[in-house]
């Protein structure tokens, strides 16, 4: 697995009493989701998913309803049983594992966070978000030390004596975030969490939760219907289809090159200034004359535009250590703005 933290192999679920019968049909004669619910009156909810999430990083799993996204990622702490395949979670097999490692695995080393957090009304926001830790025997003290420490992250320092029904609807997601953190997960599977929020606070918690994850280094599983989401999240987004995983790729590639028409159709809105790099748009230089104007190959493509506002001659770009690799005209920057 490499430094996989998350790793799905050939993974298959499809619902039904016949669904030994469906997946040895669909193995064979490749049948379609359509073909599989008439035949069997089975549903195919996911169809030979293949997936790694490197340590660190936050994987964005984005599709339609019914795509198979939720599906996809209730695998990996084993709330739905998988048909056929693997999931390797942190160096263990999940699909394999008995109750207690599983209990263990889920306690220990997962954190869920849901687009409907659930909030005990009953408990105040301490004993919300220390429960994770209350189940693994974990002493009050130490209990209250860790939910201040994961509501003061989530800017709800002082909130802790107070009850859900104090706080507003961003205010109690950020209380089922800190209530995944405050365990301490390796790994967090966060499934719509920001979805039914008002599109400002929305952004204002990506924004922390970007923030969060870049000093606190946790493996995220991030599951959203939302592309613009995906793309502003994910370090790589993988695109689904009833059931299947059609494109995997960093948010540049997913713009920049969809591998079929539903890919293009789903990336045709997206603003490319801040994904298309120099790099990807450059052209060789071969033996032309290098320009006062440069750029890093890492440059984005609205700094690249602006270099161009006053005057449209084109912009060497150079490597890291000032070494000219290229060069970017106004007809190059243009063609990538529109796509």
């Amino acid at each position: 697995m490499g430094d996989a933290q998350i790793e799905c192999r050939d993974l298959w679920k499809i619902y039904g009493n016949r669904s030994d019968e469906a997946m040895k049909a669909v193995l064979a004669e490749g049948l379609s989701k359509e073909e599989v619910r008439d035949r069997f009156g089975c549903v195919l909810g996911v169809r030979d998913a293949s997936f790694s999430v490197q340590k660190g990083e936050i994987f964005c799993i984005m599709g339609l309803s019914g795509s198979g996204k939720s599906t996809l990622v209730r695998h990996v702490n084993r709330l739905i049983e998988p048909t056929s395949g693997q999931i390797h979670v942190a160096g263990q097999r999940v699909d394999a594992l008995g109750e207690d490692d599983l209990r263990q695995l889920r306690a220990e080393t997962i954190g869920m966070v849901f687009q409907h957090m659930a909030l005990w009304p009953h408990r105040t926001l301490g004993e919300n978000v220390g429960f994770g830790l209350e189940v693994r025997g974990i002493d009050l003290e130490t209990r209250r030390e860790a939910a201040i420490r994961a509501l003061e992250a989530m800017d709800l320092g002082g909130w802790i004596d107070h009850y859900p029904d104090q706080l507003s609807g961003g205010m109690q997601q950020r209380v089922g975030l800190a209530r995944a953190l405050a365990a301490d997960p390796e790994i967090l599977l966060m499934d719509e969490p920001f979805s039914a929020l008002d599109p400002l606070i929305r952004r204002q918690l990506q924004d922390q939760f970007l923030n969060l994850s870049a000093h606190m280094h946790k493996t995220t599983l991030f599951i959203t219907h939302d592309l613009d989401e995906a793309i502003r999240m994910g370090d790589h987004i993988a695109i689904m289809n009833d059931g299947e995983i059609v494109q995997i790729g960093t948010p540049e590639e997913i713009v920049t090159s969809p591998k079929d028409d539903y890919v293009t159709e789903f990336v045709k809105g997206i603003s490319r200034v801040a994904l298309v790099r120099a790099e990807t748009i450059m052209e060789p230089l071969d033996g032309r004359d290098v320009t006062g104007k440069t750029i890093g190959v890492d440059a984005e493509l609205g700094e690249i535009i602006d270099l161009f506002m006053d005057d449209q001659s084109p912009v060497t770009v150079v490597s890291p250590d000032h070494a000219s690799v290229g060069q970017i005209t106004i007809k190059d920057a243009l063609t990538a703005l529109r796509g």
